[in-house]
């Protein structure tokens, strides 16, 4: 496996610099070799030190992959962060911004992204990563509690947290299969971004909800259609 990304003319050791040059030689070598494919001795001799110095800063192998993968979502967290703008200047925008900002993080940053959700590190196990992680699907659940607030009337609304799940499943199953940044990616005949749009508008239409970009305050032409009896969230109480 090698990524494009290479971040050797990043890295150098000097006194003071070790945790750095411990961080940049891991993120090498999950670039060449996958998140499991380098011991912790590896990362030491990428980055010039003995095979003891790492211990200085890392217990082992895994902390030092749980450092990267929580500067991974602490960055990921910050684009989405950026895309999503509080939803302006409307939700359906403004969310469509949120998956090309996924694909991009996917595309850009393969060797953080595959730390963050190949490395098959136990995120609950770790308080720092998983609150690192918590807050960047905060964005996504922001984003689908938006969406859910635009059930018609009448619609029963489904659970944000659904719907979050729900299009985190899809936006990450596009970004691994399609967008990544790595010889991996499946060839698409559209772009990764315009299979995501497509994917995402059909099921939120399927679910009877307006994907136009009509400002909040123009009521729409007409009554909406009366959804069958209970919808697919059931009978509301």
């Amino acid at each position: 496996m090698s990524w494009q990304k290479d971040r050797r003319a990043e890295r150098g050791y000097h006194h003071g610099n070790l945790k750095e040059a411990l961080l940049q030689a891991a993120l090498d070598l999950i670039s060449q070799k996958g998140p499991a494919g380098f011991t912790f001795a590896d990362a030491a001799r990428m980055a010039g030190v003995s095979p003891a110095a790492p211990y200085r800063h890392f217990r082992d192998r895994d902390e030092l992959l749980s450092s990267i993968a929580q500067r991974g979502f602490e960055q990921f967290e910050a684009l989405l962060t950026q895309a999503w703008d509080d939803g302006r200047p409307d939700t359906v925008t403004a969310f469509e911004r949120v998956g090309k900002a996924y694909l991009a993080f996917a595309r850009n940053e393969p060797a953080f992204y595959s730390a963050m959700f190949e490395s098959g590190l136990p995120v609950d196990a770790n308080p720092t990563l998983m609150a690192a992680s918590e807050r960047a699907f905060a964005i996504i659940r922001a984003a689908a509690e938006r969406l859910a607030a635009m059930a018609p009337p009448g619609m029963p609304r489904p659970p944000a947290m659904m719907m979050a799940l729900h299009i985190w499943s899809m936006s990450h199953g596009v970004a691994s299969l399609f967008g990544r940044g790595d010889a991996a990616r499946r060839k698409l005949p559209m772009s990764p971004e315009e299979l995501l749009e497509a994917e995402v508008l059909i099921y939120l239409r399927g679910l009877g909800f307006p994907t136009d970009r009509r400002p909040s305050d123009q009521k729409p032409p007409g009554p909406p259609p009366v959804p069958p009896s209970g919808g697919p969230w059931g009978t509301p109480k």
